[in-house]
This record gives C-alpha cells, sequence and structure tokens, in this order.
C-alpha cells in the first residue's frame, strides 16, 4: 500500500487547496458554486485571524486529499466541536486509509482539545460515503435540517436590520 502523510496547511499550498475544493465541488455537481480564490482560502487560513483550517494528505510530495474545517461551539454542552466543511480525497487514492486517517486525526484533536464532537453534512446521494460515515461509528442527524439564508435573500435580511 502506499505511504500518504498528513500535514496542516501552508500558504504555499493555496493552489493545491483550492484545486481539491473545485475537484470535491465538480464530484458534488456543484462546480458552479466553487467561486472562491486563492485570496479567499489565504485570508481564511492564514490571515491575522484564521478561523479555518486545513489538513493536507501528501502522496509522494503531492497533495491528494484534505480536511476542510473549523471550530463551532454547543450551547447545550457549554463546549467547542469541530465542524468538517469539507473532506476529499482524489477517486484514484481512495481505499488507501486517508479518508480514516482525517477522522483519527481530527478526533484526536477534538478529544486533546476538549471538544464535544466533530460533525459535517454529507448529501444524500453519496451512499459511498454514507456506508463509511457509518462504519466509522458516525450517526445521521435526521432530525434536524440544514437552513441557509444567502445571495438576496442575505442582502434583504440585513437591510432590514
Amino acid at each position: 500500500m502506499a505511504a500518504f502523510s498528513l500535514r496542516d496547511a501552508r500558504p504555499d499550498d493555496l493552489g493545491d487547496i483550492v484545486r481539491l475544493v473545485r475537484a470535491l465541488a465538480e464530484y458534488e455537481k456543484l462546480l458552479h458554486e466553487a467561486v472562491g480564490t486563492e485570496d479567499d482560502f489565504r485570508d481564511a487560513l492564514f490571515g491575522p485571524n484564521p478561523r479555518l483550517f486545513c489538513t493536507l494528505a501528501e502522496l509522494g510530495g503531492r497533495a491528494v486529499g484534505q480536511a476542510i474545517w473549523f471550530y463551532n461551539f454547543s450551547t447545550f454542552t457549554g463546549r467547542h466541536g469541530i465542524y468538517l466543511e469539507d473532506i476529499f480525497v482524489e477517486p484514484e487514492h481512495r481505499g488507501l486509509g486517508i479518508g480514516e486517517a482525517f477522522f483519527r486525526n481530527l478526533a484526536a484533536r477534538a478529544v486533546a482539545e476538549g471538544c464535544t464532537r466533530v460533525e459535517w453534512q454529507v448529501l444524500d446521494w453519496n451512499e459511498p460515503a454514507i456506508r463509511f460515515y457509518r462504519k466509522i461509528g458516525a450517526r445521521g442527524m435526521d432530525e434536524w435540517r440544514v437552513q441557509r439564508l444567502s445571495g438576496e435573500a442575505l442582502a434583504a435580511v440585513a437591510a432590514s436590520a
């Protein structure tokens, strides 16, 4: 089996980060929504007050996957958690244990930092991912429905403030 390694992203990884985000968006049939630029990610990941974090998987010196995450907070537990915004491994590198390594890495970080959970979303048609998540012990939160305010609706609500 090919050896890979995980590491925190650095500013010189911005091209790979955007490439992998776009590859995920293409897989999810949402490429038209992937408008983030290297500058956007530079500010979010490496600006004066980073609020976003990225772990890369490297194989042969090349980034082949990434987990992009941030801290959230549960008012019920009074503790932080980790929200996994994106996880992606290039199709030709799946089955090497990279996805599982990302989750072990995030879980270890969460436990070490006193976080109470790691959460993420998955598209309902992505059966391979759902099977993988069940295999590692994740459970679906079917009673919760994601809500989003964006675009014109966001602008309208903001204008009424």
